[in-house]
């Protein structure tokens, strides 16, 4: 049986959000297949006794579970979920060498051993387990969903296809075989001269300071990760950014192949207003698209909602948690 490695895990509460006095909150630690230690904070809640049903949370791509999964996990532990909000492979406190890095594959399985160490939890009841990805990690709780059968429901998040956007740009606009050639070109050679510097670059976080003229997605990322309101000193968006490398095999490794045979139940909410909302519009259509089990699937726009709002609110209350208390008690009973 792997034996966890041991990591620096910080006690103190360093989250981006109030700590709930409500909610009994500790560090765990937990190992994917892949032998990787994963760290992650479970909230369970004060005035409920018994089995419980329970919930992994994971994202922001490139966030820690200080950030938003965090907010997300004690959210739903208050309204009686057992919850865990976890770093995924090679970021935040969790384990893993190189640093950095991102792939289809293993940060599937991150959910996957989320879902193992919840099933075998004294205090959950293994036949009610759901996951709620965020924005990246919204697309890997679908491919997710499509693989792991234990999981009966499934919340996506303003999400993004990291897959989409890697091979084909924001909003598609380098979908050619030209520009894919190009970025794939430009990988290989910058393994080359990580290997000759003996580390790896970094692609950059969130751009600092911002540019007038940035689009207004840039801002509105700026305006989560770089300010007192969401910055994370552990968070990859807002410091120094994956590896140039990092997310490579993302370019031709499409995660929602299998999508519209998930036979539990999903949830896809996004802001109307998000830039990345054509994400969470396409990737419902697509699993519910020639689908046996579409009555259990649910697309949910949240009017004048833009990308951030759903990681902490936006200052407008834009998360519907009454929505997803209602989603799960229905899908987990």
């Amino acid at each position: 049986m792997m034996k966890p490695e041991t990591l620096n895990l910080t006690q103190a509460w360093d989250k981006t959000f109030p700590k709930s006095d409500r909610v009994a909150h500790s560090k765990v630690c937990f190992v994917n297949r892949y032998g990787i230690t994963l760290a992650a904070d479970l909230y369970i809640p004060k005035a409920v006794d018994g089995k419980l049903p329970a919930i992994a949370v994971c994202g922001p791509f490139g966030a820690v579970k200080e950030q938003c999964s965090g907010l997300y996990a004690q959210t739903m532990a208050e309204r009686g979920f057992l919850t865990l909000a976890f770093d995924p492979s090679f970021t935040g406190e969790s384990g893993g060498f190189p640093r950095y890095m991102a792939s289809p594959d293993i940060n599937t399985e991150d959910f996957m051993a989320a879902v193992d160490f919840l099933s075998l939890h004294e205090r959950v009841d293994p036949a009610r387990i759901g996951i709620i990805g965020i924005c990246g990690w919204g697309g890997m709780a679908l491919n997710t969903a499509a693989l792991d059968t234990r999981i009966k429901a499934t919340v996506a998040s303003t999400m993004y296809d990291m897959t989409r956007v890697s091979a084909k740009g924001y909003f598609d606009s380098e979908d050619s075989e030209e520009a894919r050639y190009a970025k794939k070109a430009a990988m290989c050679a910058q393994r080359l001269e990580d290997l000759k510097a003996g580390e790896y670059k970094l692609g950059g976080g969130v751009v600092d300071p911002l540019p007038e003229d940035a689009p207004f997605f840039v801002k509105d990322y700026y305006d989560y990760y770089k300010t007192p309101r969401g910055y994370h000193p552990r968070s990859l968006n807002s410091n120094g950014g994956w590896n140039v490398t990092g997310c490579e095999s993302f370019m031709n490794q499409p995660i929602l192949r299998y999508s519209n045979e998930i036979r539990s139940a999903v949830l896809v909410m996004h802001g109307d207003a998000a830039h990345s909302c054509y994400f969470g519009r396409d990737a419902f259509a697509d699993m519910v698209k020639d689908s046996k089990y579409a009555d259990n699937k649910e697309l949910l726009l949240i009017p004048g909602a833009v990308h951030t709002d759903l990681y902490d609110g936006g200052g407008k209350n834009a998360i519907p948690f009454d929505k997803l208390e209602s989603f799960f008690t229905e899908y987990l009973k």
